[in-house]
């Protein structure tokens, strides 16, 4: 399967969350969906992280991942282009990856993933980056985060 990458907008991204964007000029926007649960015992967790790794095109995912009961958002600290793959969840399980989106976000773009939507773990293009994360954690019953290998890998490319 070959997915083509778009530009990361609103609008198209809506099925899978919400596109979190700074504003400009000087304001200020808040994101409703950033912060969703589906468990009452969860705890917000913020977590750091810095990535070295660039990838390359055409991009190999051989795998996807969820939060099945929590929003995840990945907000940008220092970054350059860097690549979204969301698929909703497939009625069997696992990603639909027929209804499979890839976006290229810039340097001022985060995303929050809807809860139950598949995403590729995250994947940077030009320079290493920096990124703050936010989701709920549960220390019971059920896991935070699933991972599905894809029967067939999805070569991503610009066009």
């Amino acid at each position: 399967m070959k997915l083509i990458m778009e530009p990361l907008a609103a609008e198209p991204f809506a099925p899978f969350g919400e596109v979190l964007t700074i504003p400009e000029p000087t304001g200020h926007t808040h994101f409703d969906r950033a912060l969703s649960n589906l468990r009452p015992s969860a705890r917000p967790s913020l977590a750091l992280s810095r990535k070295e790794d660039l990838s390359s095109l055409p991009l190999v995912a051989r795998q996807m991942e969820r939060h099945e009961f929590s929003s995840q958002s990945f907000v940008p600290i220092e970054a350059g282009r860097w690549l979204i793959v969301v698929a909703p969840h497939a009625t069997g399980g696992g990603p639909e990856m027929r209804g499979a989106r890839v976006f290229i976000a810039g340097p001022r773009q985060g995303v929050t993933y809807g809860s139950n939507v598949w995403h590729h773990p995250l994947t940077i293009l030009d320079r290493p980056a920096a990124f703050a994360a936010y989701m709920w954690l549960e220390g019971g019953k059920g896991a935070t985060r699933s991972f599905f290998t894809l029967p067939a890998p999805a070569t991503i490319a610009v066009s």
